[in-house]
């Protein structure tokens, strides 16, 4: 091809390298897509669709006493940071930082599910 014509295909926009095959293009597009949908997978199981409300009544379902405190947190844990719920539920004992009754649940913030429930048993006061 003659420098002229090389420039008269570079300013018309023909190719001057051979056309890729059609299964390199087809690869391409099916990685793209794979990792898009990996993409949004890993995105939709750490979203938070159960909120902190609804995570505070399904604590007291869990529990048979009356909290008079409920603190909650939302904390993530294990390597894909899953979000879940803590919700702590109390009644104060007589005696300053003591209860009479402690729960603490754990509620997954994507599901709703009880992860984890600890209910701490009052002991009798010792003589």
């Amino acid at each position: 091809m003659t420098p002229a014509a090389k420039a008269e295909a570079g300013r018309w926009g023909t190719r001057l390298t051979p056309a890729q095959p059609v299964w390199v293009r087809v690869a391409v597009l099916a990685a793209i897509l794979l990792v898009a949908f990996g993409v949004s997978q890993t995105c939709q199981k750490s979203q938070i669709r159960f909120n902190k409300d609804q995570a505070i009544v399904k604590a007291e379902r869990q529990v048979d006493f009356e909290p008079r405190r409920v603190q909650v947190r939302l904390l993530r844990r294990g390597l894909e940071s899953k979000p879940f719920w803590v919700v702590s539920l109390s009644t104060p004992g007589r005696q300053r930082g003591t209860f009479t009754n402690l729960a603490v649940v754990r509620i997954d913030a994507n599901t709703g599910k009880v992860a984890e429930l600890d209910v701490q048993i009052p002991r009798p006061a010792t003589p």
